[in-house]
């Protein structure tokens, strides 16, 4: 029978815990040693091969409601039946994501104990200058399961009709840009943006994104940069006007909206993502597996209608694709954090 346990409030039913680490003492190994033999052997399409005694354990480092945890419960909902495996969903927020990524990091590195990570994962190895846990070295990369483009947004009445105009009302008065936190990937770019442009805004951080178009709306400010699947029905019912998107090309969600290589910033191409990890040391073969039964999860029509309604991509990439991109993010964010003395909230 599948399982799928939502921040483990029912891990004790029937009689049985579900956590991996809560076993008799001496089955602890020759259970492990099923556990991932069957999961590394079922066809993707074959639940009945797991053990119903072990569940995947899946940490998501934020609080519950935002687009990191909603994508990491939707792929865990479709990933359980796809391994054959319960799938346990925990949140663990707190201090810019980085207890629920140490708490990975130091997991046995048996393939029970997944992370669902973003790009924070990147930008926390320079941002925060002590951590217990190194954001690169530590983690072994599974796939990358979305990519997130962000967009800087006006409202309608604003009199900036594109990127460039913005980029000239700010260099006689520089504009109030709301971001949804100090660290934020939106904060990187709106830095690496006023770095090119060679224009000053006034960062106003939020915590959380919502808080921000809540005053853009209102007035409070000129501008926000945010994930598009925050913003996407208040562009679309005219509330709210998209100047430029970050990513190299156009959104499927708003393909009206021109990129910022098209507004002249070249080079420029720049998502968030979600994606899943592993402690550094887990198995090859079962990263692999775990690999092929999320790429699969990620063809449900399902699924992709839910992450277009978000305004999120789906991404069809390998461990060492995820691995690159970790620490290519990580070199390209470290010297921004470092010029503007970024530090996190």
């Amino acid at each position: 029978m599948i399982v799928f346990h939502v921040d483990g409030a029912a891990r004790c039913q029937a009689g049985a815990s579900l956590d991996p680490h809560h076993i008799l003492p001496g089955d602890s190994t020759m259970l492990r040693r099923q556990f991932l033999a069957a999961l590394l052997t079922a066809p993707l399409a074959t639940p009945a091969l797991a053990q119903p005694e072990r569940s995947i354990r899946l940490v998501v480092p934020v609080a519950p409601g935002g687009s990191q945890d909603v994508v990491g419960r939707l792929i865990a909902r479709h990933l359980g039946p796809a391994l054959g495996a319960q799938i346990v969903v925990e949140n663990h927020p707190g201090a810019g994501s980085n207890i629920g990524y140490e708490l990975v990091a130091r997991a046995r590195p048996d393939g029970l104990t997944l992370l669902a990570g973003s790009d924070s994962l990147s930008i926390n190895k320079s941002l925060f200058r002590r951590l217990a846990f190194d954001p690169v070295g530590d983690f072994a990369p599974i796939a990358q399961a979305t990519s997130v483009p962000q967009i800087l947004v006006v409202r309608a009445d604003f009199p900036a009709a594109s990127f460039a105009d913005f980029v000239a009302l700010s260099r006689t008065n520089p504009a109030a840009v709301g971001t949804p936190g100090n660290g934020s990937l939106s904060h990187l770019l709106i830095e690496l943006i006023q770095q090119a442009t060679e224009t000053r805004w006034t960062h106003a951080p939020y915590r959380g994104g919502a808080l921000a178009v809540n005053d853009l709306l209102g007035g409070s400010l000129q501008g926000v940069m945010i994930n598009i699947g925050a913003v996407t029905q208040h562009v679309q019912a005219g509330r709210l006007r998209g100047l430029a998107v970050s990513t190299g090309s156009r959104t499927a969600a708003l393909p009206e909206v021109p990129t910022l290589i098209e507004a002249g910033l070249a080079g420029v191409d720049v998502a968030g993502w979600h994606g899943l990890v592993a402690p550094k040391g887990t198995d090859p073969a079962l990263l692999t597996r775990i690999n092929e039964a999320v790429r699969q999860v990620l063809k449900l029509q399902e699924l992709r209608e839910r992450l277009a309604a978000l305004g999120i991509e789906p991404v069809d990439g390998s461990p060492e694709a995820l691995a690159e991109k970790i620490r290519a993010d990580a070199a390209r964010w470290a010297p921004v954090v470092q010029r503007t003395g970024m530090q996190a909230d």
